[in-house]
């Protein structure tokens, strides 16, 4: 009767096992179609490649444009001014880290639930909107003849129009407050759901022994939420060459072009001027360069945490 018991049980265990297995096929299917399959493209870095030529093994050139990164001096000089710009922009993404978490501790603060669920979703609602319609409202607002213009003429604070869209002043930092309206309501929820799984007991033998609302935060929410932080901050340096390209193709013109550019929208520009085989060379030392940083991240996270988050 026992080993009957023992069979059926692991039995039972199988056809769970093929059921689970059979849930996530259909993603795992979709993550092989759309993020290996891809992968293929690569061997363009390796052929002198000018479509809509077939590939052919006439323009083979092994290496050639992976060398040419670092002995043409034309290219050199793009591609460590466009180096710059990522590493700014991102690194000014990593200080300022810490703002979504802020946002969702002082949501966490606010009694009046309306008020609360009000101040989330306008905060959530620019993640939806696109790219493009963001540079419409920009453009609409801070435009020669837009609305910020129109005001300080007729106030008197100037005589010219301020052309801050044209500018290549202070654009690193123009387009961290451009993404942190846009991303931190939403970057926040994580960090709400965070706070969500505190005891609240802990809440309130802090209240009981006298404790203030800002001493409850410094000492029991935001330790509470710093594992959430650190983890998110480890795949934000994971993806430390990986700004995107849609902020910045939007936002770009002949006047900031050289402070805007960064890696992502380099590659695009390149291929659409048909540098393909060298956008797909630099695609692909900045995948290598991203999987070290992953799986150095990875390590400090198991020193100092004690695990991992891959």
């Amino acid at each position: 009767m026992k080993s009957m018991s023992t069979t059926s049980y692991i039995n039972k265990r199988k056809v769970r096992g093929y059921k689970e297995f059979l849930m996530i096929l259909p993603f795992m299917l979709l993550v092989l179609v759309f993020s290996y399959y891809p992968l293929y493209g690569w061997i363009y870095a390796f052929f002198d490649y000018k479509p809509p030529a077939p590939l052919s093994w006439d323009k083979f050139v092994g290496f050639k444009w992976f060398v040419s990164m670092v002995e043409n001096k034309v290219k050199r000089a793009e591609i460590l001014k466009v180096l710059r710009n990522t590493f700014a922009m991102s690194g000014i993404s990593l200080i300022f880290s810490w703002f979504p978490m802020m946002i969702a501790v002082f949501l966490n603060e606010i009694k009046c639930k309306w008020f609360r669920k009000f101040v989330q979703t306008v905060t959530t609602l620019p993640n939806f909107i696109s790219w493009i319609l963001v540079y419409s409202i920009a453009y609409c607002i801070f435009n020669s003849t837009g609305v910020v213009n129109q005001v300080m003429i007729s106030m008197g604070l100037t005589d010219t129009p301020i052309l801050f869209l044209q500018s290549s002043s202070h654009m690193w930092f123009k387009m961290w407050l451009w993404l942190t309206w846009k991303n931190a309501g939403w970057a926040a929820i994580m960090y709400m759901a965070a706070i969500a799984g505190i005891d609240e007991e802990l809440n309130e033998a802090a209240r009981v022994d006298g404790a203030s609302r800002m001493q409850i935060i410094w000492n029991i929410t935001i330790p509470s939420i710093l594992p959430t932080y650190f983890v998110l901050t480890m795949i934000n340096l994971a993806n430390f060459l990986s700004n995107g390209m849609e902020q910045y193709f939007v936002f770009q013109n002949a006047f900031n072009k050289d402070y805007i550019q960064v890696l992502d929208l380099y590659v695009y520009n390149l291929m659409s001027n048909g540098g393909y085989s060298l956008s797909t060379a630099i695609s692909i030392l900045k995948t290598v360069v991203s999987v070290i940083l992953l799986v150095t991240t990875n390590g400090i996270s198991k020193k100092i945490r004690g695990e991992g988050f891959i």
